[in-house]
């Protein structure tokens, strides 16, 4: 049977049209399930992994990193260290997560007391010499403690010092992960020890003044000074946040820290500012909680 030119035109325009129909829905499949979703594989094993076991630990920040009152008055014990002590009353997150032989040869403590942000990009330089597996970071208190509220380091300066020694850490040691703890509320501190004579007699000797100086008043201008004190804190701790955040092997706590009810029993019976020796147990305690979870704190 023969068949005529229109016909033959219109099967060819069907045809066509039926080729490109099912081209374009091998296009949208390819696109929408098959495509995307075999990049977002790659990309999801490309993508570093928290690990919660690692095998080394280096711990850099301040006072509280080293132990300072916790043993004796104004001295470092960097044994009692929540984060590489070996005391076992405080059972360190090294200790946790390496054991005790462990822990003995494979971590540090480059903690300095007295350190502030400025002073981190140093402190993970040296870190990074050990090429750790994971970092331990709590810097901030003394960029808040200052001999005045005025005095305290800008939230752009902490900023940028942060964004510096995290990025000379992974220039030189790309696989370390870092716990970063959350700036202690200051305020708090302040609350637990105001009432008791020998306390205000030992803060009057020049600790963290930014917060604790006058510590019995309550007219506007020492209320409104600790208040300054306790926003830079929160203001300290959303750079942490926001930075840490950044980086796929960097770990928040989330605010633990900050939020943790800290008693009278948690303190330096010397300076009742610093953590004694249940204090630092309880560091070691929630950083071991946020290290092994599977996932970040939200």
């Amino acid at each position: 049977m023969r068949t005529t030119a229109p016909r033959r035109r219109a099967r060819r325009t069907l045809a066509g049209a039926g080729a490109a129909a099912a081209l374009l829905a091998g296009s949208v499949s390819g696109c929408g399930l098959g495509g995307s979703g075999g990049q977002g594989e790659r990309g999801a094993q490309s993508a570093p992994r928290w690990n919660t076991a690692p095998a080394s630990v280096a711990a850099v920040g301040d006072s509280i990193t080293r132990g300072f009152d916790a043993c004796s008055v104004l001295a470092d014990c960097p044994e009692v260290s929540w984060a590489t002590g070996t005391d076992p009353a405080v059972r360190s997150l090294a200790a946790r997560l390496l054991g005790d032989a462990g822990a003995a040869t494979r971590s540090w403590n480059l903690a300095v007391t007295g350190s502030r942000m400025a002073d981190l990009p140093a402190q993970l330089a040296g870190a990074a010499a050990h090429k750790p597996g994971l970092v331990t970071v709590m810097v901030g208190s003394n960029d808040a403690c200052r001999p005045t509220a005025s005095s305290m380091t800008p939230v752009a300066e902490f900023r940028s010092g942060f964004e510096q020694a995290l990025a000379g850490l992974r220039a030189a040691s790309p696989a370390s992960q870092v716990y970063v703890s959350s700036v202690p509320d200051l305020q708090r501190l302040w609350e637990q020890g105001k009432d008791d004579p020998m306390v205000r007699k030992i803060w009057s000797l020049g600790i963290c003044q930014s917060m604790l100086a006058d510590p019995l008043s309550a007219a506007t201008g020492p209320t409104a000074r600790r208040e300054q004190v306790r926003a830079r804190v929160v203001e300290y701790n959303e750079v942490l946040r926001e930075v840490c955040a950044k980086d796929p092997l960097c770990r928040y706590d989330g605010g633990a820290v900050f939020q943790y009810p800290f008693g009278t029993e948690q303190l330096s019976r010397w300076d009742w500012f610093h953590p004694g020796r249940d204090g630092q147990a309880r560091l070691a305690e929630l950083a071991h909680r946020q290290v092994t979870a599977a996932d970040a704190p939200r």
